[in-house]
């Protein structure tokens, strides 16, 4: 069974838009390398002075391969939005609880 992940930092979500917008090939790159590793969904949430990544991912260890290998890569990304430190991955796994709703449930 698949795991989601959540990266959580603080950082500039418009300066991350910008960067993004500015730099389409270097992210695609980066997305090419998480795929490349099992990568399943991928999205970048904002909020006040925080950044949130959610994916999902078949197994932590996929998700770790991928970060140690596209770290010299995602450096500049987190550069440009301001994010001051390390983000710390949290893995998360369904419960079955019976209450699904959405999400292709």
């Amino acid at each position: 069974m698949s795991v989601i992940l959540t990266l959580r930092f603080s950082g500039d979500p418009a300066k991350l838009e910008q960067y993004a917008s500015e730099n389409e090939d270097h992210l695609k790159g980066i997305m090419e390398q998480a795929k490349s590793h099992g990568l399943i969904a991928h999205r970048f949430y904002g909020s006040d002075g925080a950044i949130l990544i959610v994916d999902e991912w078949p197994d932590p260890e996929s998700f770790q391969a991928f970060f140690q290998e596209a770290m010299p890569e995602i450096q500049p990304v987190m550069q440009a939005a301001g994010v001051t430190s390390e983000p710390q991955p949290e893995f998360w796994q369904k419960l079955d609880t019976g209450d699904d709703y959405g999400w292709d449930a």
